[in-house]
């Protein structure tokens, strides 16, 4: 896989929109305008839109061709260093027709995001080329009153820094407030509370070591059996990367959609599976019951499974890179880079 070069103060990064307009619309831009001050000033970076980007919801739904051409032209232009997602949705995958995946190839760059962005990481993989599950600008990077500091580090040490040996930590703390996005909640800061379960081994021991792929697992559906959709003897050996969406999805959802992994072979092959905190701590206990249950209907119940990650739909949200190398040691409930996420 091909590593990116890791962002520096004074680089340029540009901002599309690949699914939900919504970053657009007249009700909402105030949010790219938090994120885009809070990128220059906290993090020294410049930012610009793609042209179609701040086009709004409609448009961007009515034009998936354009919404691919910002990509493309993204990844073509020599000036812009990082390509960070708007926001997920559910319509990312009516960009497959457009994709060249020679020009992410001959231009790898950081590219962030997360949820139905999980579509563009596949396209990334497809291409070779590293990615970055991890913030968005409309929720994360545009957070009111403050970015939880957890995020923003996550987003500094893994693209900034050298990151070989990095740790990804669980948090101590989570919420599951939810501040509507209305300019009369600028200076609404959420609550937080506690994390009491940390990390949590549903099943394996030892340490298992491996290259992460995979994403929000809603929206696996739409990706299964398409171009970017990794052949079987792709799978194996690495560990695979589950998260649930906001749309909180049911555990006998959770149970199909692992069912058809299984019935794939695809967890006969992964080392592992690194799964987040469900958005809320919906279904959090009945989603662990659901992994050990489906797990020991493949004859794989020792497969490792560490669980109560926080990325994705989780908040706060850390940055995890896809396509390098992880040690995860079930016994110390450790996960560590074993090589630098950039270059």
């Amino acid at each position: 896989m091909i590593k990116p070069k890791r962002l520096q103060k004074g680089d340029k990064i540009a901002i599309v929109s690949l699914s939900w307009g919504g970053l657009g619309d007249s009700g909402l831009i105030h949010k790219y305008d938090i994120a885009k001050e809070r990128l220059e000033r906290d993090f020294g970076l410049e930012v610009t839109s793609m042209p179609h980007a701040l086009k709004g919801s409609e448009f961007v739904y009515s034009n998936p061709q354009l919404r691919a051409k910002d990509l493309m032209d993204a990844f073509l232009d020599p000036s812009i260093k990082g390509i960070f997602s708007a926001i997920g949705g559910d319509d990312s995958i009516r960009l497959l027709p457009y994709i060249d995946y020679d020009i992410i190839r001959n231009n790898p760059k950081i590219f962030l995001g997360y949820s139905d962005t999980t579509v563009t990481h596949f396209m990334m993989n497809k291409a070779g080329v590293v990615s970055y599950y991890g913030p968005s600008v409309m929720a994360e990077f545009g957070e009111y009153v403050q970015m939880f500091d957890y995020t923003k580090n996550s987003v500094t040490n893994i693209l900034f820094e050298n990151s070989k040996g990095y740790e990804i930590i669980s948090s101590d703390y989570w919420s599951d407030d939810h501040v509507s996005w209305s300019e009369e909640n600028v200076n609404k800061k959420k609550k937080t509370r506690p994390e009491e379960h940390h990390y949590e081994v549903l099943s394996g021991s030892g340490v298992i070591t491996g290259k992460l792929l995979g994403g929000c697992i809603d929206v696996f559906p739409m990706i299964v059996g398409t171009q970017i959709w990794p052949d079987l003897d792709e799978w194996k050996d690495k560990i695979l990367l589950l998260e649930t969406s906001e749309e909180k999805p049911s555990p006998d959802l959770i149970k199909y959609y692992l069912r058809n992994l299984g019935a794939q072979g695809i967890l006969n092959r992964i080392k592992g599976i690194v799964v987040g905190k469900p958005q809320d701590e919906q279904f959090y206990e009945d989603y662990k019951e659901v992994y050990k249950a489906v797990l020991k209907e493949f004859d794989c119940q020792t497969l490792p499974v560490i669980y109560n990650v926080n990325i994705g739909h989780a908040v706060p949200i850390g940055t995890l890179p896809l396509g390098i190398e992880y040690e995860i040691n079930l016994d110390q409930k450790t996960i560590r880079l074993l090589e630098s996420a950039t270059e």
